[in-house]
């Protein structure tokens, strides 16, 4: 099959053997919610599964494929293994860089932004912290030297928009601002250079095609003394398995001091399916998807954008319009979101744009459902 923005033969056989990996029954745009399982993580899973079931199973063993997707996770984001800890969700790691701000800091964000990078810093608010919010588009502009953390997504959940990296990143060297990002909207399918910026988290259930329950977070090597490790536990320990039992304290010296003890069979399936995205490539992943994303907008009139997430104001029946024709999507903010990924083609996108023509071009708003 032809894929949007392929370039090269090789292209084509990498993303042709990647698809291979999917069976889903739908024609399945909903990866901003949900990321789809390849076969290999569905496999390893089912082994771990077995074995578990059998009596077989080690606890040490799964330390296997989490160091794995530690170094996948890496490779994908741009920095060395030693800067990533895992963990389970974004709220946790965000919630541990907020725990260290001093009290009376100034925390800016983007206004509507997901609530997973905002409640753990509102939650300070005791302490005198204070959360400003400005739209996305003014937010580089509003860095000042007041401010002492930008804590924004790198593509917001709710619509797609991809927030300006390098400017952020500019101006937060500008005023001495840190910056937490949020690249579980990104990663995956934008290139996300981590080490621009003092912490980035992410959760591998959406675009890192994982079962919920991995996450993960990158320290800046200069900023991992100045953070508190508030939830250390036993998997912290520079030697875990001898790290379970009593004191002195003895963490790890690099980010893995952040780590969260793991939920084992989701790393399990992580592992693989990060193998595959790697596998894959940062540029080759940022190209089908982003190129199959402005198909569907070229479909449907729209200008093109620089996004892998189409956000469209619909009516409320353009939902029940698609499955009914096989088609899995979202609703967000009151708009349609739809996700281009690894896994999809041309003809997954030609297939919603025709299913949606009329209502797009109609351009009714949406309104949220009820209950």
């Amino acid at each position: 099959m032809q894929t949007a923005g392929e370039t090269t033969t090789q292209d084509a056989r990498v993303l042709t053997a990647a698809r291979a990996e999917f069976d889903p029954e739908v024609t399945y745009l909903d990866t901003a919610t949900l990321g789809l399982p390849p076969r290999r993580s569905l496999a390893a899973l089912r082994q771990a599964v077995d074995s578990w079931a059998a009596g077989r199973a080690s606890a040490r063993d799964y330390d296997v494929p989490l160091a794995a997707a530690r170094r996948s996770y890496a490779a994908l984001v741009g920095v060395d293994p030693g800067r990533v800890a895992v963990g389970n969700q974004v709220s946790v790691f965000a919630g541990l860089v907020a725990a260290n701000l001093p009290d009376r800091s100034e925390v800016l964000t983007a206004a509507g932004e997901f609530t997973s990078i905002v409640f753990p810093f509102l939650a300070q608010a005791p302490r005198g912290v204070v959360v400003r919010e400005v739209p996305l588009e003014h937010l580089v502009d509003a860095v000042t030297s007041r401010t002492a953390v930008v804590a924004v997504s790198a593509v917001q959940s709710a619509d797609g928009r991809v927030a300006d990296l390098p400017a952020l990143a500019d101006a937060a060297a500008a005023t001495g601002a840190r910056v937490l990002l949020d690249v579980t909207q990104a990663a995956g399918w934008l290139p996300v250079d981590a080490g621009a910026f003092a912490w980035t988290v992410c959760s591998g259930y959406k675009w890192l095609l994982a079962p919920r329950g991995t996450g993960f977070l990158t320290v800046a090597p200069e900023l991992a003394g100045d953070l508190v490790p508030h939830l250390a536990g036993w998997y912290a320990g520079d030697r875990p398995w001898e790290s379970i039992y009593g004191g002195p304290l003895r963490l790890a010296a690099d980010a893995r001091r952040f780590d969260i003890s793991p939920a084992w069979h989701s790393w399990v399936a992580q592992a693989p399916a990060l193998d595959l995205l790697t596998g894959v490539g940062r540029r080759l992943l940022h190209q089908h998807s982003v190129g199959l994303a402005n198909r569907f907008r070229a479909a449907l009139d729209l200008p093109p954008g620089d996004s892998a997430i189409v956000s469209l104001p619909v009516p409320l029946e353009a939902l029940d319009r698609l499955r009914d024709a096989g088609v899995a999507a979202g609703l967000r903010s009151g708009r349609l979101r739809l996700a281009f990924h690894v896994h999809n083609d041309v003809a997954d996108a030609d297939r919603a744009a025709d299913v949606l023509a009329d209502l797009v071009r109609r351009g009714d708003g949406v309104a949220e459902p009820s209950g």
